[in-house]
């Protein structure tokens, strides 16, 4: 409720309508002036979160302690005293992603062993060099230890190939650089290729010359891009692990595809929150060099899947023995769900950067 003045006049500001009262009847707007000063704007803010809060930390509670619990609330009809859970979902993630994003970083410089540079010189400009020349200029590649000449070769080789973005080993695109020298060799040859592959080809020459020499960089910006999809990963993931927990209970009718739908959410929303202690326990211990932090960081998984147990037994109300059974298969498909929607969203991030 706002605590701003009443207006004097009677017609609604957002639907036109006409105002019997302090809220309007069609759109349910508070009839209130419009400009608020900045007290007002705080207020309201404070207001908003109170309320957020109230209902969050009452959630909070049944929904670490108490394992399908809120689940099962929700699908018989008591969701009022809870937060909704698309809501602590989007609040959640948003918290959790923040927060992993801060602590993790992606540079080109946790991939620097697989960098490449030849200080913009060819091979052949650089196997010409007289001896000491050569000397001196390996000692810049080699951490200030001189190489000979097979050494060097050995050198090359060995970072051109780590250098050389590659999405089919029978594609050697990087003699390539531009599309219309490659479709000029397919044409001259006489080779068909399909849609696909071909794109495929043309990003692998685009990436190849973005990054020629530079394989840590790629690496670098490819991890970052997957990392930066990865929320965006798991929110497609949920309608189909949804769909999974579908199918392994079929029999029971009385669970919807929505009920799944809400037991997914709060098993996302706890991991979220798991993940959140784990990190802040990992920081502790990178701080203050609290070793034995890193036992009580590594039982976080196996908290999690004794957590999914626990709420898959107390949800859908089965036998130990069935609820180990669908227990296991779910971790199998679910990890090959993972696999198949990462490779589709690391095609995405290739194609992104």
């Amino acid at each position: 409720m706002s605590h701003l003045p009443l207006r004097k006049e009677n017609n609604c500001l957002n639907c036109g309508a006409t105002v019997h009262g302090k809220y309007c009847s069609e759109c349910g707007q508070e009839n209130t002036e419009p400009k608020e000063s900045a007290s007002h704007l705080i207020s309201h803010f404070f207001n908003d979160v109170t309320h957020f809060d109230g209902k969050f930390f009452s959630t909070l509670k049944p929904l670490l302690f108490r394992p399908g619990f809120l689940s099962k609330e929700y699908m018989i009809g008591r969701r009022a005293r809870y937060l909704n859970p698309i809501r602590m979902y989007l609040f959640t993630s948003f918290i959790f992603f923040l927060v992993f994003f801060s602590v993790y970083h992606f540079n080109d410089q946790q991939f620097k062993k697989v960098n490449f540079s030849l200080q913009g010189k060819t091979f052949e400009q650089i196997d010409s060099l007289p001896s000491a020349e050569f000397s001196d200029f390996t000692k810049l590649l080699n951490h200030g230890v001189p190489m000979s000449r097979e050494q060097f070769k050995h050198y090359y080789d060995s970072a051109k190939n780590n250098a050389t973005i590659h999405f089919f080993n029978n594609v050697e695109t990087e003699r390539y650089h531009n599309r219309g020298q490659y479709d000029s060799a397919l044409a001259r040859d006489g080779i068909k290729q399909g849609w696909f592959k071909r794109h495929l080809a043309y990003k692998q020459i685009e990436l190849t010359e973005k990054y020629r020499n530079q394989g840590g960089r790629f690496l670098s910006d490819f991890v970052g891009s997957i990392m930066h999809h990865f929320p965006q990963m798991l929110f497609v993931s949920l309608p189909f692990v949804a769909l999974l927990l579908k199918l392994l209970y079929i029999r029971q009718r009385k669970f919807y595809y929505v009920s799944h739908a809400i037991f997914t959410i709060h098993l996302y929303i706890f991991v979220f929150i798991a993940m959140l202690f784990e990190i802040g326990i990992q920081q502790l211990e990178r701080l203050h060099g609290l070793n034995w932090l890193s036992v009580i960081s590594n039982l976080f998984i196996l908290v999690i899947l004794f957590y999914l147990y626990k709420a898959m037994r107390n949800f859908y109300e089965q036998s130990r023995f069935k609820t180990v059974l669908k227990y296991v298969l779910f971790l199998m498909l679910f990890f090959i769900l993972i696999v198949f929607l990462f490779i589709i969203f690391a095609f995405v991030s290739i194609f992104q950067i």
